[in-house]
């Protein structure tokens, strides 16, 4: 049989306030059930106080609490002065308030006993000349737990809620990665926070250097999963003495195996090969053929070594790796620039009155149309195969034909060496020129990275990887010719 429990008469109505009439189950203004306010505890105490089996029980009264919520029900905690009561040894406890912390010179005298390291304490013992007696242990307590304190009768509180508390971040160690998010944890191997689990960018996904006078940076986009671009910005000098400045950007091929790879193996290849004809004085553009010959055989031996692929791409058809180059070379007076793809070179002169120029061809399929006389140029590259490449590094490449060009520019100016990832948003040399900001000859890394913001700002849709090359001449009157006149090969 259940019993049922008369629930006690409400001032007012928990739902809106008013006073109910006496007996009323409901309120007759809302409608609010009163029988489900549950009964109020005859005591609500807080602090737990074991006491010892065969100890007298002490008969404790709890006053009420001097707040009350808006039902008049008193407020479910007190303080702990608030409430007197007994100890495990069954000593009443003082009602007297904590005493007030010690100043830091202490009188001399045994010093005190303090609780254990990283834990808060509160003094319930009372004043330093009457110190409590020693508590009794509980018998249910668990062997080997510490007792408390002998000579106060100290009790540490619970640890902090770890919902509420907040996370101490582990300093990071000597040389190890910190994330990039919280800026505190540790990076694991597999590129993850250990603190809050922030996967970290790769190495590659965004790369600035300055070298002197030349700078270049390379992003990985806003659609792409990786950046699949790469460069190499290199000095040396000449057999004079004068110096020689380089710059290499590779664009790897997406739909070919391990792109990444590729632009790479050709960037550092062309790279190493400069750097090592140049000052034995090997002219240019002769040396700017070689280079894209040894990218192209760096490009190959990945081919013939496919254990190098990435576990993540095993589904993939396994073509040959594959990339697109394009360089230049700032040596003697001259400017030399090489390519075997669609990345191209800009050249954007100092004075913005004279007019930009484009110093590469594309091999693709819209620069075989118009160069044929089948299209205009904008019919061309509004065709959707107008990106489709004729000419690439790789092993499955019809045929190596590097190509060359030499100029000798009569003003100072500005050498744009970019991939398609740029170009794309400022394709023609004028669209080019006006995105290159006027400082970017003083200042050609803050030039870099404001192109690849643009970029980024019109869409991103694929990785981003410009150099620029400040070229510094005297002017020569005003009888020269208005932009670099060269020769291509």
């Amino acid at each position: 049989m259940s019993e049922s429990h008369q629930q006690p008469a409400l001032a007012r109505c928990p739902g809106c306030e008013e006073p109910p009439a006496s007996g009323d189950l409901f309120c007759g203004a809302c409608g609010y059930d009163l029988s489900a306010v549950p009964a109020r505890p005859d005591d609500r105490p807080t602090l737990p106080i074991g006491v010892p089996p065969g100890a007298p029980a002490a008969a404790v009264e709890w006053p009420a609490a001097s707040e009350t919520d808006s039902s008049d029900v008193p407020a479910p905690t007190h303080r702990a002065t608030d409430l007197p009561g007994t100890d495990s040894g069954g000593n009443l406890l003082p009602t007297t308030p904590p005493a007030p912390q010690a100043p830091q010179t202490a009188p001399p005298g045994p010093a005190p006993a303090t609780a254990p390291e990283a834990s808060a304490a509160v003094n319930t013992a009372g004043t330093p000349d009457t110190p409590a007696p020693a508590a009794t242990p509980d018998p249910g307590d668990t062997p080997g737990t510490p007792e408390p304190p002998e000579a106060s009768g100290d009790f540490t509180l619970a640890a902090p809620d770890p919902r509420t508390a907040a996370p101490v971040a582990q300093p990071p160690v000597a040389g190890a990665k910190v994330c990039v998010a919280c800026r505190s944890g540790r990076v694991d191997p597999d590129g993850y926070c250990e603190n809050c689990g922030h996967a970290q960018p790769r190495e590659r996904d965004h790369v600035e250097q300055e070298l002197g006078s030349v700078a270049a940076v390379s992003d990985r986009g806003l659609r792409h999963h990786r950046n699949e671009d790469s460069f190499a910005v290199s000095s040396t000098a000449l057999p004079d003495g004068s110096p020689a400045v380089v710059a290499i950007v590779c664009d790897g091929v997406s739909s070919a195996s391990r792109p990444d790879e590729a632009s790479a193996a050709a960037a550092s290849a062309a790279n190493e090969a400069l750097l090592e004809s140049l000052p034995r004085g090997t002219h240019p553009q002769q040396a700017m053929h070689e280079a894209i010959v040894a990218a192209a055989e760096a490009v190959n031996a990945l081919a013939q070594d496919p254990s190098g692929a990435a576990e993540h791409e095993a589904h993939r058809r396994q073509n040959a790796p594959a990339c697109t180059l394009v360089g230049a070379i700032m040596a003697g007076g001259l400017l030399v620039v090489g390519w075997v793809g669609d990345s191209r070179v800009y050249w954007v002169p100092d004075d913005r009155s004279g007019p930009p120029a484009r110093l590469t061809e594309d091999d693709s399929w819209a620069a075989q149309m118009v160069a044929a006389g089948l299209m205009n140029e904008t019919e061309a590259y509004a065709d959707e195969r107008a990106h489709a490449i004729t000419g690439w590094l790789g092993a499955d490449s019809y045929e190596l034909e590097p190509h060359t060009a030499a100029f000798k520019p009569d003003r100072p100016g500005l050498v744009v060496v970019c991939t398609d990832g740029l170009w794309n948003y400022a394709e023609s040399a004028e669209e080019m020129a006006a995105a290159v900001p006027p400082e970017a000859h003083r200042s050609p890394l803050r030039g870099a990275q404001v192109l690849v913001g643009h970029a980024l700002d019109g869409g991103g849709h694929d990785n981003v990887t410009v150099a620029l090359l400040p070229f510094a001449v005297e002017p020569q009157g005003a009888g020269s010719s208005p932009g670099p006149a060269g020769t291509a090969v």
